[in-house]
């Protein structure tokens, strides 16, 4: 079954691309028609790269892994951010900061520095200090909360990157092509698709169209997340029965080593009588 219809990409205006003057021609192949300087984007086309995206994420959300969702023009921030966040993924909506995934451990200290400065909130050292310093403080851990704040909790690169207009993400586009991290993106008729491995032929500057494909997009990955949680069940109930047979193995081997440990001290025993005997005999030749 279709992730979304015809109908409802048209109702949000995905069709609408940019003026012809200003079109990418690599983006010839999704486009359906001209009308009054602007081109129209073939709906049927983004149907079908919409539920193979779809797919992909939900393939992805059911291992396990992290879709990193990026979108920091104004119309789109406040869409990608409720959305990742409804379905537990990290979102950069602020702005991309040069070497997020390239030098990604250099970021995570700066989301740990986060992490302690509210532990000294929480201890109590945070209070010892003088005003001037709480306040230099409070003002670096606001900045950081709102340029790291979404990705506070991903620990390692995200598995793929969902980028929406992929001009304004160039850098970001960049550094998941340099880490091989494949990227899915809404791609308007202006944009040059080749570095997106996913393409979205849609309008990436109305805040509904955007949100009528992210809609369908997390619709897939929640489905792969409860996938992923009814396996964990599953294998949480099949634990007990396949413990028992363990203990038996372990119970079977433990009687074995008794059993060997117990082989030696008998054959050792006839050896330990043997020995008195043999003096009787000596005795009697010295006599």
């Amino acid at each position: 079954m279709s992730r979304t219809n015809f109908q409802e990409l048209l109702d949000a205006g995905v069709h609408f691309g940019h003026l012809a003057r200003k079109w990418n021609p690599k983006m010839a192949p999704y486009i359906f028609d001209q009308k009054n300087g602007i081109h129209i984007i073939d709906l049927h086309k983004t149907v079908v790269k919409i539920d193979e995206a779809a797919e992909e994420m939900k393939i992805l959300a059911k291992s396990g892994r992290k879709i990193l969702f990026v979108a920091t023009k104004k119309q789109a921030k406040d869409i990608v951010s409720e959305k990742a966040a409804s379905v537990g993924m990290p979102s950069v909506t602020e702005r991309w900061a040069g070497g997020m995934l390239t030098n990604f451990p250099t970021i995570r200290k700066a989301v740990k520095k986060m992490s302690t400065i509210d532990k000294m909130k929480e201890d109590g050292t945070f209070d010892k200090l003088a005003k001037r310093e709480r306040l230099q403080i409070d003002r670096q851990r606001a900045k950081l909360e709102k340029n790291l704040g979404s990705i506070r909790d991903m620990s390692r690169l995200p598995a793929a990157l969902f980028v929406v207009d992929i001009q304004k993400e160039a850098n970001a586009v960049k550094e998941a092509n340099r880490l091989n991290i494949p990227v899915f993106a809404m791609v308007d008729t202006c944009c040059d698709p080749t570095p997106v491995d996913y393409v979205i032929p849609a309008n990436d500057d109305a805040a509904k169209s955007v949100e009528c494909v992210l809609t369908a997009l997390c619709t897939a990955i929640q489905e792969g997340l409860e996938e992923r949680k009814l396996e964990k069940d599953k294998e949480v109930e099949a634990a007990p029965a396949e413990e028992a047979p363990k203990a038996e193995k372990t119970l079977r081997s433990r009687r074995a080593k008794k059993a060997e440990e117990a082989a030696p001290a008998e054959a050792e025993a006839p050896k330990a009588e043997e020995a008195p005997a043999a003096e009787p005999a000596e005795e009697v030749e010295s006599k």
